[in-house]
């Protein structure tokens, strides 16, 4: 893999990209060796902070006490990919890398930079969903995945405090999955994957998948969720504000976990360690609703959960990124502080590059709250052996 610490400042250069991505050292250690303190911020800061604009570049600083800062939702592609499927029918001749805002700096400097600019010490790396390839046949599902866990894994070795990787698998394959997953794991240091929240109109909790979720939940490993918006409304969200995108990704995820709940997977496989992208969509602010059915089974509503719909809310974590104070505070009334974690949505146009001061901004919340949000519950998650230093 090859990359450039060569800076190329400009108007794409903050929404760079990687080709390849994470995996962590043993190790990390974030030194600030000057007294700073002008990063410390009361116990509140404004409600509704700016989501294009930061307000924390690193070091974050709260009451004095430098903060670790983990982002869960920061993705990357392996390029180098595109020798493997060029010219597939599967593609419509549609090349997946170009155009890509991403491709435009692939400069690791400037993501870097977009890091320390944002408040960042630590991101786990994922793939974008757009190089997901869910029609290949499990020869080529198996050369894909390899080749995008390696090169994460690489880029990992190369800035091992900065990065940690959540890698890829073909779960269209399940069996092919769960190897893959103890392969990334085991021998690449991976700390997770990223799962698309169906697979070609799947759901998660078909018993297909259980090979998976078996080998994720022996290998207590971080299952992050990711939409890939919600093919089924397409013709309705035609139009004006981009409703696939910001009605049609929340509702994919919201669906895949209400299946999760309802068909008994997070039952079956208690231990699961599953994180949902943009707050886990439409679910945790309507929960009642899901209660309600499952109390009065209202023409079929019980399913085989069981428990509350509201009590799984416990057993997800969610990541931050739902742009306003209010729906992170109904987020953490709903779930609990303990199962909120960041996520800026790095590097594209929906990403929330103030994350850190909508976490700062929810009133209430105690200093231990507000560390565990920003990196603390990540790095028991993804087993980061973090210190950090002043000096």
């Amino acid at each position: 893999m090859n990359y450039t610490n060569e800076k190329k400042p400009s108007a794409t250069s903050r929404r760079a990209f990687l080709k390849g991505a994470v995996v962590a050292g043993a190790g990390i250690s974030f030194v600030g060796c000057s007294a700073r303190t002008d990063g410390a911020v009361a116990p509140q800061v404004a409600r509704n902070p700016d989501t294009l604009e930061s307000d924390f570049p690193r070091p974050v600083v709260v009451n004095g006490t430098r903060m670790l800062t983990v982002d869960i939702h920061a993705h990357t592609e392996v390029a180098d990919v595109w020798s493997l499927i060029e010219g597939h029918p599967a593609l419509g001749g549609e090349n997946p890398y170009d155009p890509n805002p991403l491709t435009a700096a692939t400069d690791i400097s400037v993501r870097l930079e977009s890091m320390d600019a944002t408040g960042i010490d630590v991101q786990a790396l994922s793939i974008s969903v757009g190089q997901y390839f869910h029609w290949a046949d499990p020869d080529l599902a198996a050369k894909i995945i390899r080749l995008q866990n390696e090169k994460l894994a690489e880029v990992c070795a190369a800035y091992p405090d900065r990065f940690v990787a959540i890698g890829a698998v073909a779960l269209q394959h399940p069996d092919l999955a769960a190897s893959q997953l103890e392969h990334a794991v085991k021998e690449l240091g991976h700390r997770g994957v990223m799962l698309t929240c169906s697979i070609d109109g799947v759901e998660l909790a078909n018993s297909k998948f259980d090979p998976f979720w078996s080998k994720a939940e022996e290998l207590g490993v971080v299952v992050f969720l990711h939409p890939r918006g919600f093919q089924e409304g397409e013709a309705r969200f035609a139009g004006n504000g981009r409703l696939s995108n910001i009605i049609g990704n929340p509702l994919e995820t919201t669906v895949a976990l209400s299946h999760l709940i309802f068909e008994g997977t997070l039952d079956r496989y208690s231990g699961l360690k599953l994180v949902a992208a943009h707050g886990g969509g439409f679910l945790p602010a309507y929960i009642g609703r899901s209660d309600h059915c499952h109390s009065s089974d209202d023409r079929g509503c019980r399913g085989a959960e069981q428990k509350a719909p509201s009590e799984y809310l416990k057993q997800i974590y969610f990541d931050s990124l739902v742009y306003r104070t209010q729906n992170l505070q109904q987020l953490i009334t709903e779930a609990g502080a303990s199962q909120i974690v960041l996520g800026t949505d790095y590097p594209y146009g929906m990403e929330n590059r103030n994350a850190v001061a909508h976490i700062l901004s929810v009133p209430g919340l105690t200093d231990n709250e507000r560390a565990a949000m920003l990196g603390g519950t990540l790095a028991g998650l993804l087993k980061l052996n973090v210190e950090l230093t002043e000096g």
